[in-house]
């Protein structure tokens, strides 16, 4: 095993986008939770609060956000709410993935870039309906046709579905996964707030991240001015998005060990006299609970940290296999804290009930357990000096 490596702390800077974020957050939550949307007051909220210059390079504008450090605020940002949180961690997972991978073209990376700079919130719509996660292959039902000839030449124009996208009206921009007419993917700039795009509000009564309004985009000849030709993935694609969505929903489970631990220390049943906090069970239920997210972080924070060091294709599986242990880490914190606090749990008195809701949302973004493992343990078994 080798050491594990210290996080960096934030900048002064960094600290409070941060700080004042998180804020942003836990004040619209509750709304865009009733809504089951993003209000226009909570987007407005988290456009302004500079997070979306986090994971941009300092010499584009941005406060240059290693990915431990990116790890490190959607673990804060988790804790204040998974919906608003999960949309923050999806700007800043594809502007950090498309600088540091260099994986658009000059001209779309500025676009990314000026967005950012200016509090516009984007995301990447891949997702279909019958396609499900692209993660998994498969060639999307979504089409881009050229108005002109090759992807140097002109615009093109979208037409197609895309489901899952999350913050959709909050949105301003969208790298938009679209088959070329020689069926190939392409990724296609488009404005949200121009011609051919229509948000269908879909995202209603759903079990987890109702606050997140992750509605279907429809595109109809939607006009793309840049776009990223067909090519291969970089590792800093997965590095950036398995971080992004593990240490959003860690938070989620480490937001259940502050309620219960409150919750265990004001409850005072007649018959005890005491706080529950007193009795050996509940003692037991929360180590096991704060042990479990402590293993979670470290590891997560010990994943990033190597990529950091060493960002490459090499690093790629401990993160997914950090991605894993996150989420189920979640889900584990959300259950046992429910099943502590009893009956507490099943009213809006705490926040174990949404926060159980939420957590399980991370186990349907890849990789899933199963590949994240295997993969971990082939490159394991192919070096068994790698820890």
């Amino acid at each position: 095993m080798t050491a594990t490596p210290s996080a960096p702390e934030f900048t002064p800077e960094q600290a409070e986008v941060v700080e004042r974020t998180a804020a942003a957050i836990r004040e619209h939550a509750p709304a865009c939770e009733a809504a089951q949307d993003v209000t226009p007051e909570a987007a407005h909220a988290l456009s302004a609060s500079g997070y979306t210059r986090l994971t941009l390079p300092a010499d584009a504008g941005g406060l240059g956000a290693t990915l431990t450090q990116f790890a490190l605020a959607q673990l804060d940002l988790g804790r204040a709410d998974a919906s608003l949180a999960l949309v923050l961690a999806m700007h800043g997972h594809v502007t950090g993935s498309a600088f540091q991978g260099r994986s658009l073209p000059p001209a779309l990376l500025d676009a990314v870039a000026a967005a950012g700079g200016r509090g516009e919130l984007l995301n990447a719509l891949a997702s279909e309906p019958e396609l499900g996660s692209p993660s998994r292959g498969g060639l999307p039902r979504t089409v881009a046709v050229p108005d002109g000839t090759g992807f140097e030449s002109a615009q093109w124009l979208v037409t197609g579905r895309k489901t899952w996208s999350t913050g959709a009206r909050a949105l301003r921009w969208a790298l938009v996964s679209a088959a070329t007419p020689d069926g190939r993917v392409g990724r296609y700039w488009i404005d949200l707030h121009g011609e051919g795009v229509c948000i269908e509000p879909t995202w209603r009564d759903a079990l987890s991240l109702r606050g997140s309004g992750s509605h279907d985009v429809v595109f109809t000849r939607a006009p793309a001015a840049l776009q990223a030709p067909p090519s291969g993935a970089h590792p800093a694609g997965s590095a950036w998005f398995w971080t992004a969505v593990a240490a959003t929903y860690l938070g989620v489970g480490e937001a259940a060990l502050d309620a219960l631990s409150t919750y265990a220390r004001e409850r005072v049943p007649t018959a005890l006299g005491a706080p529950i906090a007193t009795l050996p069970r509940v003692q037991e239920n929360v180590g096991r609970i704060a042990a479990d997210l402590l293993a979670a972080r470290t590891l997560l924070l010990h994943a990033t940290a190597a990529w950091d060091l060493a960002p490459d294709a090499a690093a790629i599986p401990l993160i997914g296999a950090a991605k894993a242990v996150a989420t189920n880490a979640a889900v584990d914190a959300t259950d046992r804290a429910v099943r502590t606090a009893g009956g507490g749990a099943l009213t809006d008195a705490l926040p174990l009930g949404k926060l159980l809701r939420d957590a399980r949302a991370g186990l349907t973004h890849p990789p899933g357990e199963d590949p994240a493992f295997t993969a971990y343990g082939a490159a394991v078994l192919g070096d068994l000096d790698r820890a």
